[in-house]
């Protein structure tokens, strides 16, 4: 078995708590080569791995689409996939896994939205991000036409947008249109900072958040998950019931 990031620094393991619930995850960055994620098939294999250890089944990877810079495309993003199946099958990881997409909210994504059967996660949810400089002035309307054409919007890390630390309303109107909220599990652990953290904290405490997600890109994101693992905040969200494991 390939050793932990933990062990590669010769730190040994805390006991994994028993929550019983890390079993399905839908968000992360696991396909080599298509964004900011997994560059190579041997760093899938090792996250694959790694998220195996803590518990995880099974996984929604999820890479990026953005017009300008991750044009990413449903045909390499499948095939991506399956060549990670393959490896991952190869080194006896029993893991199943799925391709879905992080779409960013832009021009090219509302004209994929209209012109395109998009990729998605579980029942027809899709997930999506917006700037962390400024809020869309169009993403409630945006949001509205995702449902009109059939999907569930899943808005990515609401936590990590700085622009609503000042008004905790935005997420209750985002959830009142029907958009569900996911929060990256290492916020919980303080990994993307304090402000995140207490968002992440306000948002478990009003019973905003839907779902967690890993958001893995690299090993540095695993190593924040062993740490976490120990947050209360994460056994709070968890009682919460907020893996929603039937994705």
């Amino acid at each position: 078995m390939i050793k932990s990031l933990l062990n590669l620094f010769g730190k040994k393991e805390p006991p994994l708590p028993d929550y019983g619930m890390l079993s399905t995850d839908m968000h992360s960055h696991l396909i080599p080569g298509v964004d900011d994620g997994a560059k190579e098939i041997e760093d899938s294999i090792e996250l694959i791995r790694n998220l195996h250890e803590l518990g995880f089944r099974k996984l929604y990877t999820t890479p990026h689409i953005m017009s300008d810079y991750f044009k990413n495309t449903a045909e390499n993003i499948n095939a991506g996939l399956e060549r990670v199946r393959e490896a991952i099958a190869a080194e006896g990881i029993d893991m199943e896994i799925h391709a879905g997409a992080e779409y960013y909210l832009d021009d090219g994504f509302i004209k994929k939205l209209e012109n395109e059967k998009l990729l998605t996660i579980g029942d027809n949810y899709l997930l999506f991000e917006i700037s962390y400089i400024n809020c869309p002035d169009n993403v409630e309307e945006v949001i509205f036409r995702m449902q009109v054409q059939g999907y569930k919007p899943i808005l990515a890390h609401p936590e990590r947008y700085p622009f609503w630390y000042g008004d905790f309303s935005k997420y209750q109107k985002l959830k009142d249109i029907g958009a569900v909220l996911q929060v990256n599990i290492n916020s919980l652990g303080g990994y993307y900072g304090n402000d995140a953290r207490r968002t992440a904290e306000r948002l478990i405490d009003a019973g905003l958040v839907d779902l967690l997600g890993t958001d893995c890109h690299h090993l540095r994101h695993i190593e924040g998950l062993h740490r976490t693992l120990a947050s209360p905040l994460l056994k709070k969200a968890i009682d919460q019931n907020v893996f929603n494991n039937q994705l």
